[in-house]
């Protein structure tokens, strides 16, 4: 049995164990990658630990840092309601609020993780006060962050258009935007409606009262979800979602369930007071930073928390044991086991198989399924970088239209991100407020895999088997 087989017969194990046993898989997956690395690959730990994804840690540490202070000080709170004034109460609109963004954020050209860490913890927020269903929620994130992000001026649209070009590929720009915009927002429409968005509007709109703190109230029916999974998930997030339920008195016991600031509970949660006012300002800080310097995201959130700790040292006295630790050590030890199977050779191993096959169709069908399950796990550029250089061979035979094929290879391989293995889907994972985590990744999980499993036959069908370019 070849070194490479023996790699992936051991992550099927470890997703086994973990499903079967309940033990957090990224502690598996380091062991994993450990023995493999040793006693099948013969990699000594400096080799093994080149795989553990630093940057992704620092991102998911500094992100759940920055806003569970956030939280603690109320921030969250207040972006809700002005997320309600903006769409003038009415709920069934946020989801695609929050899609939209996330989408213009990384049409101009921020990294898809990076728009995904800024406005997840918001939508997520808002999710658990309102009942809505975080995965609905986070889906509605990842795919806007998706839809937008081959533009001809974003990251991934200039990645892949450089592979194009130097590949010396026919290409299109807008045809590759296109495609994976139209796809995006066709999967997130679907999910709108599967998982209770469709129920939004049969809510009363969201009003809000500022007067007195004790009187003020937002007034909401919480939507029931589209299936059991999603139930559940709603139900995990009911006590964050209480402040949201319908109040017919303003004192007595109601009136003490009002979500407050440890630091000022006399405090409104419509209203501005110097911590919200400077946390406020460090995100819009974070915006900037990533958006207009290209600083990193996880670095950025890191230091701007520091500074409100430094100020506020009563809001997020908590704020670290807030951070989502059981994320953290499932996705780094998971791509840690990734990054060995890359040194190893087992992912070219893989692809290099499929693109014998010979017969142009088949391949271009694998080699999408290949980059839509390896991104599932790792990066999505990297994988991109890698597929479309194994596709030039027979997309050199003229019997598939190269446009098509790059353009079904760019969304398999970013569609999949809401897996809560890849960067945005942990995001998401570790950004969800007042949820069964546990419950919440496999439902992620369960998400994830359903699209690896269908989006790269359809996009197959849609973009390939026509001929395009």
């Amino acid at each position: 049995m070849s070194a490479e087989l023996i790699s992936i017969l051991v992550l099927v194990v470890v997703f086994v164990i973990a499903t079967t046993r309940s033990i957090n898989m990224g502690a598996l997956a380091f062991a994993a990658a450990y023995g493999v690395g040793e006693l099948v690959a013969d990699f000594d730990a400096d080799k093994i630990f080149a795989g553990f994804p630093g940057d992704l840690f620092v991102v998911l540490v500094g992100v759940t840092y920055l806003f569970a202070i956030a939280r603690a000080n109320g921030t969250t709170d207040w972006l809700v309601h002005a997320s309600i004034r903006l769409v003038r109460g009415r709920v069934v609109l946020i989801p695609w609020v929050m899609f939209v963004l996330t989408g213009a954020l990384t049409a101009i050209g921020a990294v898809s993780p990076a728009a995904v860490a800024i406005v997840a913890p918001i939508a997520l927020s808002f999710a658990a006060r309102y009942q809505i269903s975080p995965l609905l929620m986070g889906a509605m994130v990842v795919h806007g962050a998706q839809g937008g992000g081959f533009s001809p001026i974003s990251i991934y649209g200039t990645i892949v258009n450089g592979i194009v070009e130097r590949e010396k590929l026919p290409g299109n720009e807008i045809a590759l935007f296109l495609a994976s915009l139209v796809v995006n927002l066709v999967i997130a429409g679907v999910v709108f409606v599967l998982f209770g968005g469709l129920k939004l509007r049969n809510d009363e709109s969201v009003t809000e009262t500022v007067s007195v703190p004790a009187s003020s109230s937002v007034s909401s029916s919480a939507p029931s979800s589209a299936s059991s999974a999603v139930s559940s998930a709603g139900s995990a997030s009911s006590s964050a979602g209480a402040g949201a339920e319908a109040k017919s008195a303003p004192e007595g016991p109601e009136a003490d369930r009002e979500e407050k600031p440890s630091a000022e509970p006399e405090d409104d949660t419509t209203r501005l007071n110097p911590a919200r006012t400077a946390t406020l300002a460090a995100l819009v800080a974070l915006v900037v930073a990533v958006l207009a310097f290209d600083l990193d995201a996880g670095l950025t959130s890191i230091t701007l928390a520091v500074l409100l700790s430094t100020c506020w040292p009563a809001d997020s006295r908590n704020a670290v044991t807030q951070i989502a630790w059981p994320t953290v050590l499932l996705i780094c030890g998971v791509l840690t086991y990734v990054g060995v199977l890359d040194e190893m050779g087992t992912i070219d191993w893989a692809g290099e198989g499929v693109s014998d096959i010979g017969v142009p169709l088949l391949s271009a069908v694998l080699l999408c399924y290949i980059g839509a399950l390896v991104s599932a796990f790792a990066s999505s550029v990297g994988i991109m970088g890698a597929l479309i250089p194994l596709a030039v061979p027979f997309l050199a035979q003229g019997e598939i239209g190269a446009v098509g094929m790059v353009a079904a290879l760019a969304v398999s391989a970013t569609v999949v991100d809401v897996s809560p293995f890849s960067t945005n889907g942990a995001l998401v994972l570790a950004a969800a407020p007042g949820v069964d985590r546990e419950r919440f990744f496999r439902q992620l999980m369960m998400y994830g895999g359903i699209v690896v499993a269908v989006v790269p036959a359809v996009v197959w069908l849609a973009l390939v088997v026509p001929g395009w370019g």
